[in-house]
């Protein structure tokens, strides 16, 4: 009995242990959520500091309370783009704010699309009569291409102004696949040759090589024209083309500054005190410092709400894969489900779908289309808004909107199906290992990894990739109005720019997210100036927020010279290539992924490959 008697008390003890935690957690998450939250009354009257700390993307990545526990999670900070649109918009009316300080010194990046998006906002802003003052110790081509739309645009006396444009290298795992004994089996259609070329070749064809040169100059032809606008006096020409010649005075920032790349030439202390002078700035306050507001309690203190009708805006960004997924990455199931769901509450008056997406399953494009047509089928008009990427399998999808919207750099087309089967049968043999059984039809045991597939297997592979590819160029003929041979012509695989994409036939305007919203609310009925868009959303649940809170790292500052800059930069492209080609691999038989498309740098795959390596090192 007294052993029993012993036990209870443990029990009643470990519950009781539970039960106090969990108040702890919950009274502990009560707090961070109300300290957290500002209101208008807090609110400073002075600059609107946005610190851009991190890239600028379509939609952040999330990660699960599993990784933010264990610490997996990246700290690599990421800013979505409709909410630094929406806070200098907002701030453009609000009479307390007087300036926007532009911080770009810890700035990752971001899709070209994007940053132009945010440069068309701080224009709106400077047409108030408010001055926008941005400041970098360097300043790279994602950097430069927003600093551009500023007022002044400060440079640090020992920074300098890097534009390299578009372009670089890319893997190809040919080599390593031969070293591996890997036998990737690869089916496709499609002539352009570059489309499956990272899996079968060590090099870039020349035909692969004069398609991407004709991408890349088209891309950089837009960046240079929208600089050139924002900066007219600016020797952008000479600039770009004699870096070297324009550093021969053996300062690098008097170079951009006599070239008009940059307005003045200062430290942080200098900037502030020059936002200040605007601002003001309390009597008592450190040098550096300027009375203001940080973006994220602005933006916590002017949360966007729609009204006006309800335009609900889907947004599809990221890699498209089956079943759920987080945001970042396009889950079949979880934005179909959205769709679905909007749809069947009869909440909606018109659908815009946002797309920023390389593509990736055939299966989970199809399923996202098909929600689509259900708004159709609800008579909801269907507006498509392209960002930086909306090819392949974002292609596929962007097929059911009555209107498509993209920009003169976003990177579209590659309509195209490859299919992939890695098998292992030369690894095998390399360790000693073989595989022998029985078989009942030409199909028992196949794929079969160990002794490769056989020709039936071959045969319908390559037939179900086919058929795939006749109802991607089926559907591009009968939705796009074209005749089934011309598609055939601009498919097979080839990636356009929006501006060729237009000229094809494959996009109908140019024109923003905001533009889409417009359209949809006139077909709609509605007033387009009265209109914001209800963005359906995944919602978190509360243990992922709680996660978030409590365990998510700050991101680590980067370097902030040039030279550094394009180090981790490139760091990050070659991490970002070898994370996004061995996706391929792993992921669904068949795909509709544009290999081709070249692809915003991840600080978070640069961070991963680097622990990763690091680990081996040291074990």
């Amino acid at each position: 009995m007294a052993f029993l008697g012993k036990a209870w008390r443990f029990l009643v003890g470990v519950k009781d242990a539970l039960v106090l935690l969990l108040l702890l957690v919950f009274f502990g998450a009560l707090y961070a959520l109300l300290s957290g939250t500002p209101n208008a009354g807090q609110i400073e009257d002075g600059a609107l500091i946005v610190t851009l700390d991190g890239s600028v993307v379509e939609q952040p990545e999330s990660a699960s309370p599993a990784e933010l526990l264990s610490g997996a999670a990246s700290n690599a900070g990421q800013i979505r783009l409709r909410d630094v649109v929406y806070g200098i918009e907002t701030a453009a009316k609000d009479e307390r704010v007087k300036v926007i300080a532009l911080d770009l010194d810890s700035f990752w990046g971001g899709g070209q699309v994007a940053l132009q998006d945010v440069g068309n906002a701080l224009e709106k802003f400077r047409k108030t009569g408010k001055p926008v003052i941005a400041f970098a110790t360097a300043y790279t081509d994602d950097s430069y291409l927003l600093a551009a739309h500023a007022s002044e645009v400060w440079l640090d006396p020992m920074g300098m102004t890097f534009i390299a444009g578009p372009g670089g290298t890319q893997p190809y795992f040919k080599g390593l696949i031969d070293k591996l004994g890997v036998n990737v089996h690869v089916y496709r259609v499609g002539k352009f040759k570059s489309f499956i070329e990272p899996y079968t070749r060590s090099e870039q064809s020349p035909e692969a090589k004069a398609a991407g040169q004709g991408l890349a100059d088209a891309l950089f032809s837009a960046w240079k024209a929208d600089v050139k606008a924002a900066r007219p006096k600016a020797k952008l020409d000479s600039y770009i083309a004699n870096p070297a010649t324009s550093v021969a005075g053996g300062s690098f920032s008097k170079a951009a500054l006599n070239a008009g790349m940059v307005d003045k030439l200062g430290d942080r202390i200098a900037w502030s005190r020059r936002i200040s002078e605007i601002a003001g700035k309390d009597s008592d306050a450190a040098a550096d410092t300027f009375r203001g507001t940080e973006f994220a309690d602005y933006m916590a203190a002017h949360p966007f709400t729609p009204h006006g009708g309800k335009v609900g805006v889907v947004t599809v960004a990221g890699s498209i894969v089956d079943g759920e997924a987080a945001a970042g990455t396009a889950g079949g199931d979880t934005i179909s489900r959205l769709i679905l769901d909007a749809v069947a509450s009869a909440d909606l008056d018109a659908l815009v779908v946002r797309i920023d997406s390389p593509g990736g399953s055939a299966l989970a494009s199809e399923r996202i289309r098909l929600a689509i047509m259900e708004a159709k089928k609800a008579k909801l008009p269907v507006i498509v808004s392209m960002g930086n990427v909306a090819a392949s399998g974002g292609y596929w999808i962007a097929t059911a909107g009555d209107k498509v919207f993209a920009e003169p750099a976003t990177i579209t087309g590659s309509i195209g199906v490859f299919g992939i089967l890695p098998t292992f049968e030369k690894t095998s043999a390399k360790i000693g290992v073989s595989g022998d059984g029985i078989a009942t039809t030409p199909l028992s045991g196949q794929p079969d990894i160990l002794r490769g597939t056989n020709a039936i297997t071959d045969q319908l592979m390559q037939g179900g990739v086919e058929d795939i590819y006749r109802r991607f160029t089926g559907l591009v003929a009968a939705e796009r109005k074209l005749p089934l041979s011309r598609v055939e012509e601009i498919a097979q695989g080839r990636v356009w720019d929006g501006g060729s994409a237009r000229q094809l036939g494959l996009v109908d305007a140019f024109g923003s997210l905001d533009a889409a919203v417009a359209e949809a609310a006139k077909r709609a009925k509605l007033d387009p100036s009265k209109v914001r868009p209800l963005y359906l959303d995944r919602i978190p649940s509360w243990m992922e927020l709680l996660a978030q809170d409590w365990f998510a790292e700050e991101p680590a500052t980067p370097a902030r010279d040039a030279w550094s800059k394009a180090i981790l930069r490139q760091q990050a492209s070659m991490a970002t290539g070898l994370e996004d080609g061995l996706h391929v691999l792993s992921g669904p038989a068949v795909q509709v992924r544009c290999l081709s498309c070249p692809s915003v740098p991840r600080q978070k795959a640069r961070d991963s490959f680097f622990k990763t390596l690091l680990s081996k090192v040291v074990s």
